[in-house]
């Protein structure tokens, strides 16, 4: 296995380690941080700079896969996969943690999976769909959204509301219509 896939793959093994801080009470982390007026719990501090680092491995293990010509039919499967499971995770335990609305995390886990799928229809075709600049600013804009509901809107607001909830409606929003596109530009793969 190379390295690019071995990146991957420890993205996949920090998901649960993230959720472990996230949703579990552990008795062995100091009392919560109180900044602004906002307190913060070491777990979701930790899960937060978890869920940051293995972000970043995506940008990552692709860049080290094309750079040394590393690319493979495995690293095409669980790349996108690995990036699925981690957006899903902490947009599901935000939902748990009510600090996101259930249908907003249900359209972008939808999007993500049906993107996923149509990506796999379009490998089999013999065709890969790359990644395209709506793409990206998806994706930053989850990251971002992730990383702010998870710090519990530290420490900030926009225009007088919470910047967490305008990352969250934008990350909505561009995922949504970038879900549609690639399904309008890639609808012969659907035939």
């Amino acid at each position: 296995m190379n390295l690019p896939n071995r990146i991957t793959l420890s993205r996949i093994f920090m998901i649960p380690i993230m959720m472990v801080f996230l949703l579990v009470d552990l008795p062995f982390l100091p009392e919560p941080l109180v900044w602004g007026g906002v307190e913060l719990g070491w777990g979701q501090l930790i899960a937060c700079i978890i869920f940051i680092i293995a972000s970043c491995t995506d940008g990552i293990d692709g860049y080290i896969a094309r750079s040394r010509n590393l690319v493979t039919n495995l690293g095409k499967l669980m790349d996108p996969l690995a990036d699925k499971l981690l957006v899903s995770a902490a947009f599901i335990s935000l939902v748990q943690m009510d600090k996101l609305a259930a249908w907003m995390a249900i359209v972008i886990i939808s999007r993500e999976f049906a993107v996923t799928g149509l990506r796999q229809i379009a490998l089999l075709d013999g065709s890969v769909m790359a990644a395209g600049a709506g793409g990206k600013i998806k994706t930053v804009l989850q990251i971002v959204a992730i990383s702010l509901l998870l710090l519990n809107n530290l420490p900030f607001e926009m225009w007088g509301i919470p910047a967490a909830d305008i990352f969250a409606w934008a990350a909505v929003i561009v995922t949504a219509y970038t879900g549609v596109d690639y399904f309008v530009r890639n609808r012969r793969l659907l035939k």
